[in-house]
């Protein structure tokens, strides 16, 4: 399968040195560039790319508002965003707003091109230490009515699924929640859907965020 990249970055030779990173890999078809979040909406609609690799930080339309609306429309393209900070508050913002996780731009290459084929396949692009990390900076900061009301979500969930959702925000892939449950890897990905669809979430980095929101790893070391 062939993916389909957009690169949406303000800087000219940031793009250049990414389309050049990129285009090497024979798996990966850059579709177009863009220079600011306002050309978002009409790239996606003209070039229709699988995953939109966005810088955060634009003068216009800054990539933080241009994922949250994207990732709002249905069908919309996977976003990894770009940025200079691995604890950046406005990381998490852009995780919470639906981008499948991050890379920094002095990232290697080949990490780079992992991670773009990573979020193509519908895995998350974060560790899960770089994911606790993320939630450990804004911890402290998290005002009590954020965590009843995901508290409250979680509380929507049947017990097994409940149990699945603490695994995805323990970082734990299918396969180590299937062996840590003794459920078969097919029946965890059917309960990672139905998380998905009942917590109205577009993917795993979102249900890691609410289970941290609701207090449920704080005795969890990494």
């Amino acid at each position: 399968m062939t993916i389909r990249l957009l690169i949406v970055d303000d800087d000219p030779l940031v793009r250049a040195g990414l389309t050049l990173m990129l285009g090497g890999a024979e798996d990966i078809e850059i579709v177009g560039e863009g220079a600011d979040g306002r050309e978002v909406p009409e790239l996606v609609a003209q070039l229709a790319p699988d995953v939109v690799l966005m810088d955060i930080r634009m003068p216009h339309v800054d990539g933080l508002t241009a994922t949250e609306r994207l990732r709002t429309r249905p069908g919309a393209p996977e976003v990894v965003v770009l940025t200079t900070f691995h604890a950046d508050e406005q990381v998490v913002r852009a995780l919470r707003a639906g981008a499948a996780g991050f890379v920094l731009k002095d990232t290697p290459p080949a990490e780079i091109v992992a991670a773009v084929r990573r979020v193509a396949s519908g895995d998350p692009v974060l560790s899960p230490a770089v994911t606790r990390q993320l939630m450990s900076h804004v911890a402290g900061r998290q005002p009590q009515p954020r965590r009843a009301h995901a508290a409250d979500r979680l509380a929507e969930l049947a017990e097994r699924e409940r149990e699945v959702a603490v695994c995805v925000g323990r970082g734990h892939s299918n396969a180590e929640i299937a062996a840590a449950l003794y459920m078969s890897v097919p029946t965890v990905k059917t309960h990672v859907s139905r998380v998905l669809a009942k917590l109205g979430l577009n993917n795993r980095t979102q249900i890691a965020l609410l289970v941290h929101d609701a207090g449920l790893l704080e005795d969890d070391t990494i």
